[in-house]
């Protein structure tokens, strides 16, 4: 049984019956020709969701995404340490000591899953380092995911994969040279190492485009698209606030005349009653402008770590 037929046959109500009629809303807006702009928050990277993105992307499913710097860099600490990772079986019974003996063993935890400092973040410091030293010299600039987008395309990590490549969503971005989006990256490991450097005069912080360099390049992207978009906004936070933005700029604050997002859904485990953004349902998101009356829409009150692979397989049909 496909993870198509297997949705189909036994997600009927509550979360699943919602899981269901996305997935089946989704399948037929991008089997009409529609795609779909994706936001990433959380340790999805870490999570290893890559397994089923980086094949959407190669489909040609995926017109675009909006991640968090953690999200654009865990997937290649994951390319490149994979055997090195630890797994923690029992995360409620860790005591102090042993979050401490982690610290010391350089295993940075995300939830059950420990990132190791050395094989990991360290191997590409050292090869982004030199790539930010070269521009830096050059006197040229760069968004932050293209430097990653060349160590990736132009060799100089092959022989350091650890993973599957298969595996590697950013990867298969960076070969379909995908438009991506990644506010807010300065808070990212990698955004921290750079700041390091700024601070001590090694490189320029020119180097590295802004926020609104990213805005402004998503200003032309959603300017010049001519297929129906929908937006499957994954958590919250600025992975999915930041581009889902960008019509009411165009149409409020530069009087221009763009549709609306096509299609739009939302995984989430946060409540609107606390005031937070990644929580507000979709309906709220009509007042803003940014999705129609008509606009298909779904909230999904789930863990996407389990329900977007589901989605991404119902989708493909495996």
């Amino acid at each position: 049984m496909s993870i198509r037929a297997f949705v189909d046959e036994h997600y009927h109500h509550f979360n699943a019956g919602v899981v269901q009629r996305a997935s089946n809303s989704i399948s037929n807006f991008l089997e009409e020709d529609g795609k779909l702009f994706l936001t990433l928050a959380g340790a999805m990277s870490t999570a290893e969701i890559g397994r089923s993105l980086a094949e959407m992307i190669r489909q040609g499913h995926i017109a675009a995404i909006s991640c968090t710097g953690a999200n654009l860099e865990e997937d290649v600490f994951h390319l490149v340490a994979q055997s090195h990772y630890e797994r923690i079986e029992n995360v409620d019974n860790l005591s102090t000591e042993d979050e401490v003996e982690l610290f010391e063993r350089k295993l940075n935890r995300v939830t059950d899953t420990c990132i190791p400092e050395e094989e990991a973040i360290r191997k590409i410091e050292a090869q982004i380092l030199s790539s930010w030293k070269h521009a830096s010299d050059e006197g040229s600039s760069f968004l932050p995911h293209e430097f990653l987008y060349r160590l990736l395309t132009e060799g100089q990590l092959h022989d350091a994969y650890d993973g599957d490549p298969k595996h590697s969503w950013l990867l298969a971005a960076a070969e379909a040279n995908l438009p991506l989006f990644v506010p807010g990256w300065e808070d990212s490991t990698l955004g921290n190492i750079f700041a390091a450097r700024c601070s001590e005069g090694i490189i320029n912080s020119n180097v590295i485009k802004s926020g609104v360099d990213y805005m402004t390049a998503l200003i032309e992207f959603y300017r010049s698209n001519t297929i129906p978009l929908a937006f499957l906004q994954v958590g919250g936070g600025i992975a999915g606030d930041f581009p889902i933005c960008v019509v009411p700029l165009l149409n409020q604050d530069l009087g221009e005349d763009v549709p609306l997002w096509s299609w739009y859904a939302q995984i989430t485990d946060a409540s609107p009653s606390y005031g937070g953004y990644s929580g507000a349902p979709p309906n709220e998101k009509i007042t803003w402008g940014k999705i129609e009356a008509d606009t298909p829409r779904f909230s999904i009150n789930s863990d996407a770590t389990i329900v977007l692979p589901l989605i991404f397989g119902y989708i493909m049909d495996l």
